[in-house]
């Protein structure tokens, strides 16, 4: 037996003599029955290659000790035949499996030694219900600092147990670190990942949601069956399921819009005009109540809505050759023509963000760099500030916001992707991204997690998610959706859910699913 392990040996046979000599007074002692590698007395039982935790070892013995035993495991209850333990020794063994609850049944344990057995971590509920603990030693051990031990961290920090030091083994960061000195937030076990929870059998191409009579809606536009599907979701059923729709020819967007408790929605089509409907709460149903001018709107693309003051807006992104990229303002009764932005552009997405606290749109062009309108209060109009240089053939652009700070993701078809940074007086380079194939690259915020997602018809979509100490998107899960167009977060019933639209396959719905490795 190596020198570690011949203390704890004393222990055993100190406490064994201990207590032979006062429950006898000097008499021979009585040796109850006991398996035939272990040595017992009154009190003590000291098992050496033991092949297996004894079952016949006499209720009332007080210290148990195993030395280089042949066992591999801690079965779940191994001592509940021995609710008297006070002292229990493991040295010198090699286990590959401790039960969560291999001590249990054992409220007058005081000491506990699993010292030199060449452990790597510990179950998470091993000292559950050991609450006459007064010293453990776990010294000797190979312990992996991960996730899986940080129950143990924060277990030392808790406990009025006295714990030797102990130190991690692995990981190399943490080779020779004092487990006992470390802190519960060095240890970064929440992951995240999106799961396939629901599936549409039909493509889409836009995807929205909005609030509605206190509850949570999705609508989707269908590009071949001219739909507006509008889904609500089944509290009973936990799931989402179609309740409605507005049926047209070639929709492209079917954006909601919630004017003092009305709802409406601007339905863009490629052929047949656009137009927009009025939700009826007492027929029920969608009916449409205006014409949207066509001789601007000819190939709509995208559609924002947003407010400036108290005032409701929205703006067409129209991708013809003839057409108007056109905002349109709520005057009470219905929107009107407000302002053209450009024509011949040829636009295919406009997004509205706030810059310094000041209403802007940007315009994305097949035929132009994008552009950054400002809002000026004087004219009620937007005004052309400057070009996104070299960013040729943009796609779209997306913001989104990390504390203060604004960004943009813009999406290219052939060429890299962007991530730019507002640095005060122009966007600026921050990170690119190969996206062959993409129309799609949609930063979204689900919780406190920022991600960005980026679509392809030639791979899989690629998920990044923030990385803070960085300050760029670090890239962590795939996603198999056939030809993305857009993507949303929708939030209902404390979950959080992805829908990912699918120009050639079906839309699929995920669920944003947070995991604590630690658990």
């Amino acid at each position: 037996m190596g020198n570690a392990s011949r203390p704890f040996r004393r222990i055993a046979y100190f406490l064994c003599l201990l207590s032979v000599l006062l429950l006898t007074e000097g008499k021979k002692p009585v040796k109850p029955k006991c398996p035939a590698w272990c040595t017992c007395t009154k009190d003590n039982a000291l098992c050496e290659n033991a092949r297996s935790i004894p079952r016949s070892v006499p209720p009332d013995v007080i210290s148990l000790s195993f030395v280089r035993s042949a066992f591999t495991k801690i079965p779940e209850g191994s001592f509940l035949l021995t609710p008297s333990l006070q002292l229990l020794l493991f040295t010198s063994n090699t286990f590959d499996v401790i039960s969560d609850d291999a001590f249990m049944g054992l409220p007058h344990l005081e000491y506990l030694s699993l010292a030199n057995n060449n452990l790597q971590s510990l179950p998470k509920d091993i000292f559950k219900g050991l609450d006459s603990l007064t010293n453990v030693d776990l010294r000797g051990n190979a312990f992996n600092c991960d996730c899986k031990l940080k129950w143990l961290v924060e277990w030392l920090g808790s406990t009025n147990a006295t714990v030797e030091d102990i130190y991690c083994e692995s990981p190399p960061e943490y080779k020779k670190r004092k487990i006992n000195s470390l802190s519960p937030k060095e240890f970064d076990c929440i992951i995240t990942e999106f799961e396939v929870y629901q599936s549409l059998p039909y493509q889409s191409l836009s995807v929205d949601t909005f609030s509605y009579m206190n509850d949570e809606h999705v609508v989707i536009a269908q590009p071949f069956s001219g739909k507006c599907i509008f889904l609500e979701w089944d509290h009973v059923e936990v799931m989402f399921r179609n309740y409605d729709n507005i049926t047209g020819t070639s929709t492209v967007v079917c954006k909601p819009i919630v004017i003092e408790s009305q709802l409406y929605v601007i339905v863009a089509q490629l052929f047949g005009g656009s137009h927009i409907y009025k939700r009826d709460i007492f027929a029920n149903k969608f009916i449409k109540i205006q014409d949207i001018e066509i001789l601007k709107i000819r190939k709509p693309n995208d559609i924002e809505t947003f407010r400036i003051a108290e005032d409701w807006y929205f703006v067409v992104a129209d991708s013809s050759k003839a057409g108007f990229t056109t905002v349109y303002k709520w005057n009470g009764n219905g929107f009107y023509s407000h302002q053209s932005l450009h024509a011949w552009y040829r636009d295919t997405d406009v997004e509205y963000l706030e810059i310094s606290g000041k209403p802007h749109l940007i315009l994305s062009s097949s035929s132009q760099r994008p552009v950054i309108y400002q809002w000026n209060k004087g004219t009620n109009e937007f005004v052309k500030r400057f070009d996104i240089q070299d960013m040729e053939d943009a796609y779209a652009v997306k913001h989104f916001k990390v504390k203060e700070d604004v960004y943009i993701c813009l999406t290219r078809f052939i060429g890299d992707s962007k991530v730019m940074k507002w640095g005060g007086s122009a966007f600026l380079d921050l990170q690119r991204m190969p996206s062959r194939g993409s129309m799609v690259f949609q930063p979204l915020q689900i919780s406190n997690y920022q991600y960005a997602i980026l679509g392809s018809d030639y791979s899989f979509t690629q998920v990044y998610y923030w990385d803070a100490e960085k300050a760029k998107f670090v890239k962590f899960q795939e996603l198999n959706v056939q030809a993305p167009r857009s993507f949303i977060h929708v939030s209902i019933d404390k979950r959080d859910f992805l829908f990912a639209s699918s120009f050639k396959g079906t839309t699929l719905i995920y669920k944003h699913v947070i995991v604590d490795l630690s658990a």
